[in-house]
């Protein structure tokens, strides 16, 4: 029963890890660039959240949606200052800014909010889910169905619509898709928009009822290997690949720590994204892409 626990409660973390990580690759689909700064996107969410509950006193029902609406605005403003001017620059240049993004976040909050730990609002039930012997936290549970729900539906966006299938060709090849009619900036800015609204999402499930500081930015870095473990164009894969993550880092918490007496199970994400790395570079379910030279 204890293995069941730790089997199911690792698969819901795993779940919320690949909620975060679609921030990576619907930001990477759409403009080739791998965004370092994610987990200061989800905090920058989390605070927004706790600004317009506690400080505005709006009701969740109320606070909630005004905060995607407001991340979703965030997004579009970063996009605008700072990516814009990079259009058809090397994918250097552009990743180089989201280590600038992440470095100007951090202190962006500490600025506006300060190092103060606050109390985040109580978005899901705090009494976990009883099955017989298993106990299953509420925020957890409710967040892999959203997260299930935002991949099916993300997938199908990408692979089916028009909006979609620019974006991605935006990725392959600024140039060409402007040449094609296509609107760059446009795409690129959707992008965003669309990765700033999962952060907060998952802020939200990742906070609620915790204590809400910018140090829980880390949890951009935990979901990393999930991106890369699934392959950076593959939103479908991240549900799988974060179920695998989340168990085994469950698993290894639960039964290697205390023989080896360390924290085995914060590496063995890391671990498993190398291994599946060093045998296929794109990751499980990324695509290959054949360059002729």
């Amino acid at each position: 029963m204890d293995f069941l626990n730790y089997v199911i409660n690792g698969a819901l973390i795993g779940l919320l890890y690949a909620l975060i990580a679609m921030g990576f690759v619907v930001i990477y689909r759409a403009s080739k660039v791998f965004n370092f700064a994610q987990g200061e996107l989800v905090i920058l969410g989390g605070f927004i959240v706790w600004y317009t509950s506690f400080e505005l006193g709006l009701n969740l029902w109320l606070a909630i949606p005004i905060s995607l609406i407001a991340s979703a605005f965030a997004g579009y403003l970063i996009e605008r200052i700072f990516l814009t001017k990079l259009i058809g620059e090397s994918v250097f240049s552009m990743v180089m800014v989201t280590v600038g993004l992440l470095i100007f976040l951090r202190g962006f909050i500490l600025l506006v909010f300060g190092p103060a730990v606050r109390p985040f609002p109580i978005v899901f039930p705090l009494r976990p889910l009883f099955i017989g012997d298993l106990l299953i936290p509420m925020n957890l549970l409710i967040g892999g169905g959203i997260t299930i729900v935002c991949a099916v539906g993300l997938s199908w966006f990408f692979n089916k619509t028009r909006p979609g299938l620019r974006m991605t060709a935006v990725a392959e090849d600024h140039v060409v898709a402007s040449s094609m009619g296509i609107s760059v900036k446009h795409s690129i800015a959707a992008a965003w928009i669309i990765g700033a609204v999962l952060s907060t999402m998952g802020a939200i499930i990742f906070l609620s009822g915790k204590s809400l500081t910018f140090l829980a930015s880390d949890i951009g870095f935990a979901a990393l290997p999930v991106a890369l473990f699934a392959g950076l164009e593959s939103i479908g894969g991240l549900i799988l690949a974060g179920v695998i993550v989340g168990v085994a880092q469950g698993l290894a918490t639960a039964y290697l720590d205390p023989i080896i007496g360390g924290s085995i199970g914060t590496v063995m994400p890391f671990i498993i994204m190398l291994g599946i790395l060093l045998v296929r570079p794109t990751g499980l379910f990324g695509w290959r892409t054949i360059e002729r030279v």
